[in-house]
Formats: structure tokens, C-alpha cells, sequence
């Protein structure tokens, strides 16, 4: 008598193994997280040459107004948060053993959000000091 794992048709065999239904929503984030980033770089560009003469007073003094600080804050985040699905495509596609690629997968995470953290933290200190 054949098992029926012999019975099974080739597509039968592979159901419920292809997607994880995720593909989607990670390309919007990659497509809404890279759209953002196109004024937001921008921004940083000029910020950045607008504080190359100035020494750190005044760094401090123009970070410190609303507009510019939250235009910094919101490319970090952004930047941050595209490097992150990025290199979790990258993970995903390249790490092959599964511990490796959970080790993997939560040590991208852990460093995004430290990352972030710590970006969000001198740049709250930079502006309201």
C-alpha cells in the first residue's frame, strides 16, 4: 500500500509553505518609508550645509527650533526604519540556518531600536539645551 505522502500531487505537497503573507505590507513600508525619505533628505542636505559654519552654539540654537528638530527627528526615524526592513530582506534572503536567522532577524531589530533611541535622545538633548 503507498503512503500517502506518494499520493499527494506536487502542488499539494508545497500548500501552506510559499508566502507569509507579509511580502505586501513589508514592500508598501519599503516604498512609503523610501517616498518619505526622498523630501526629508533633501531637507537634511540643506540643514547640513546651512550648519556647516556655524560652531556648536549655534548648532544648538538652530536645532532648537521646532521646524528644524522635527525635520531631523522624522529623517532619523525614517532612515532608521528603511535600514531596518532592508536588512531584513537581506537576512531573509542570504541566512540560511534558522537559529542563525532568528539570531539574526532579532539582533536587526534590537540594533534599529537602540539606534533609534539613541539618535532620538541627542537630538532631544541637542535641542532643548
Amino acid at each position: 500500500m503507498q503512503s500517502t505522502s506518494k499520493m499527494r500531487s506536487d502542488r499539494r505537497k508545497i500548500s501552506f509553505l510559499g508566502s507569509a503573507r507579509s511580502g505586501t505590507t513589508h514592500n508598501a513600508y519599503m516604498r512609503l518609508t523610501s517616498l518619505a525619505l526622498l523630501p526629508l533628505s533633501l531637507a537634511f542636505v540643506v540643514m547640513v550645509l546651512q550648519l556647516a559654519n556655524r560652531d556648536y552654539n549655534g548648532v544648538r540654537a538652530y536645532l532648537g527650533h521646532p521646524l528644524p528638530a522635527i525635520l531631523m527627528l522624522l529623517f532619523v526615524g525614517a532612515g532608521i526604519f528603511h535600514m531596518q526592513l532592508g536588512m531584513r530582506t537581506i537576512i531573509e534572503d542570504y541566512v540560511h540556518g534558522r537559529h542563525a536567522k532568528e539570531w539574526a532577524l532579532t539582533a536587526n531589530g534590537f540594533f534599529s531600536a537602540v539606534l533609534a533611541v539613541v539618535c532620538a535622545y541627542a537630538l532631544i538633548r541637542i535641542g532643548l539645551s
